[in-house]
């Protein structure tokens, strides 16, 4: 069986035109991406707009700083320990372990993401959701119907970002306008073209795993929260050029 965490091959006897059994796997992808987004925005909305849970997670200090509680930092380095904590737990996964990661990462993600609303307003975090939709729809698109072989590419944004995290936690302590605005253009490059290369990455894994219907479930769990994560960034690293502060 093949992992489909380890990349992909394409296969000599992968039937490129629409294959009805593709269109049914991609869409099982793509619906749970759109529900998580839907959960993950309606998360967001509640923790970022609801006085009473916005306490729990945010303060705002005199001076208009919107800093975190212990209750807010756990849950925005909760989806990092839970993605890495699935690396040595789930050796093995199954599709109902990883739809318990996924919903978990959504809810987290989302939760966090409430500080959104504390520092742009609602107006230019709609359009920019919206720009990001579109892109994202344009991108996979592409991805899906390309015949190059991206497998090079994805490999050297990984290592993007890895370097856009290093260079964020630099910037922690630097407070530099300037490095902020190039850490987010350079993630708005790497992780559009994360969004290609995951998108060829689930059309060749549903070729290699060959009908295992297992396989498949575990497939579409991790599909489903790469694009999320993808989507995700992108979304954020738009909005530091597209978003109006508070």
């Amino acid at each position: 069986m093949s992992d489909f965490r380890n990349g992909y091959s394409i296969p000599q006897t992968a039937d490129m035109s629409v294959d009805a059994g593709l269109r049914s796997f991609m869409l099982g992808v793509y619906n749970k991406l759109a529900l998580g987004l839907v959960v993950a925005g309606a998360l967001a909305y509640v923790t970022g707009n609801v006085p009473a849970v916005q306490q729990l997670l945010f303060a705002v200090g005199p001076d208009g700083r919107v800093g975190l509680t212990m209750l807010g930092m756990a849950v925005q380095f909760a989806p990092l320990v839970l993605l890495f904590g699935s690396m040595f737990f789930m050796r093995n996964p199954t599709a109902g372990g990883v739809n318990l990661l996924y919903w978990a990462v959504v809810s987290t993600i989302g939760a966090g993401m409430g500080l959104l609303f504390l520092r742009y307003t609602g107006e230019s975090i709609a359009s920019t959701f919206f720009v990001t939709a579109a892109a994202f729809g344009g991108l996979s698109l592409f991805g899906y119907t390309t015949k190059k072989n991206l497998t090079g590419m994805g490999s050297f944004l990984i290592m993007g970002v890895i370097g856009l995290v290093i260079a964020s936690i630099v910037n922690i302590f630097l407070g530099s306008g300037t490095l902020y605005l190039i850490i987010s253009g350079l993630g708005v490059l790497i992780f559009s073209g994360l969004i290609a290369y995951d998108t060829q990455r689930l059309k060749m894994t549903y070729y290699d795993l060959g009908g295992d219907r297992a396989a498949m479930g575990v497939a579409t769990g991790y599909g489903a929260l790469s694009l999320f994560i993808n989507f995700i960034n992108l979304f954020q690293f738009l909005l530091a050029f597209m978003g109006n502060r508070e």
